[in-house]
């Protein structure tokens, strides 16, 4: 059976000096959820990185990102825009934020 494919997702600003290791925790986080790493998406713009991070989950189809922790959303929770379209899962700590079927999303 195939896993399904995942985005990594982390800020810079975030993961600052620990930024190589926190992708390399990614990678490995992604088997831990039965899913395919893809590669991770690094952005330094806080101010435009869920966007970024959303544009590019509707260009790729990819049906799951994966982030170190909620820090990493402005909001400190994932955007609903976000989960319109995939699945979100939370290394830390471990939670996953299912995908929303058409009908939960608020108009």
């Amino acid at each position: 059976m195939t896993r399904p494919d995942v985005l990594g997702y982390l800020r810079r600003d975030i993961a600052g000096i620990h930024q190589q290791a926190t992708e390399i925790r990614i990678r490995s986080a992604a088997g831990d959820f039965r899913h395919s790493y893809t590669k991770t998406m690094a952005v330094s713009d806080p101010l435009t990185a869920e966007n970024d991070l959303i544009a590019q989950v509707a260009n790729t189809g990819v049906p799951a990102v994966i982030v170190p922790s909620l820090e990493h959303f402005v909001d400190g929770r994932p955007p609903e825009a976000l989960l319109r379209l995939a699945d979100v899962l939370v290394m830390e700590p471990k939670t996953t934020f299912t995908r929303l079927e058409p009908e939960q999303a608020a108009s």
